[in-house]
């Protein structure tokens, strides 16, 4: 398999016309390196795979069923043939050089692991995609000491890279260094926390997890995830997630935090 520098993996599940929004972003504002476009359908319903067939120059992988988020990746890395990997939501739209730069710094910085963009609302606005250390201590001081920046999703501030916790999976750079070092997501995540898991295991192993601001890609917040046939299992699975990422007992001990905390202020 001939390689190439980076792949762009994008998960679909009933996005049509988002998924081919963020296609058609990428076509426009192409990065100037060698690269494949990666569409994995997740088992759409809406007429998805019907249109992504007849789109040419993108490598399209049709699940019967949906496998969820993190195998669906794992599919599309394992299809891959990039030294790097950019999983890309279906609900973004790539701004002017955002993936060149998100490509030259990582490949530029010795000990980056994962790099995000600075995520936009549709309406340019700012949105949070770097998470704190999710410790019960950080818990206690956002939700009783109201400190911000201590638990909750937030953007830094600056224009300059920055060294985070960790970031969401809308806008996810894996390098070269993490690939060999930490391998693929963790299935055990149908959905939700994968990002989490991943930017905690770059941490072990000595690579750093990055935000890069001058890389701009909007993100339509929640659509990706969004199936009105679905909706009533989205928060069973953000639990289930929880509980495998922190444990029963630490979970159950945010919950408590966070829910007295909320008391304690009304």
């Amino acid at each position: 398999m001939k390689k190439v520098d980076l792949s762009i993996i994008i998960v679909s599940y009933n996005t049509k016309n988002l998924t081919l929004q963020c296609i058609k972003s990428i076509e426009k504002y192409p990065p100037k390196i060698k690269y494949e476009i990666i569409v994995i359908d997740n088992g759409s319903q809406d007429g998805s795979v019907d249109v992504l067939t007849k789109i040419k120059n993108i490598k399209l992988i049709k699940n019967k069923t949906n496998l969820g988020f993190a195998k669906a990746n794992n599919i599309g890395i394992k299809a891959s043939s990039g030294n790097n990997i950019l999983l890309l939501n279906s609900d973004t739209q790539v701004t002017k050089s955002a993936i060149q730069k998100l490509y030259d710094f990582a490949v530029n910085t010795d000990n980056a692991g994962v790099v995000g963009s600075k995520l936009l609302n549709p309406d340019k606005s700012v949105q949070s995609s770097v998470f704190p250390e999710q410790s019960l201590l950080n818990a206690f001081k956002a939700y009783w000491l109201g400190k911000k920046k201590t638990f909750e999703k937030y953007a830094p501030s600056g224009d300059l890279p920055v060294k985070v916790n960790s970031i969401v999976g809308a806008v996810f750079f894996i390098t070269q260094k993490a690939l060999k070092k930490v391998g693929k997501l963790n299935e055990k995540y149908f959905m939700y926390f994968e990002d989490f898991d991943f930017c905690r295991e770059v941490e072990k192993r000595g690579l750093g997890v990055y935000y890069l601001p001058d890389s701009e890609i909007i993100h339509h917040h929640g659509a990706s995830g969004k199936d009105i046939k679905d909706s009533d299992n989205q928060w069973r699975r953000l639990i289930a997630s929880s509980k495998t990422y922190h444990g029963i007992v630490k979970h159950y001990l945010l919950f408590l935090i966070v829910w007295s905390g909320q008391k304690l202020h009304r």
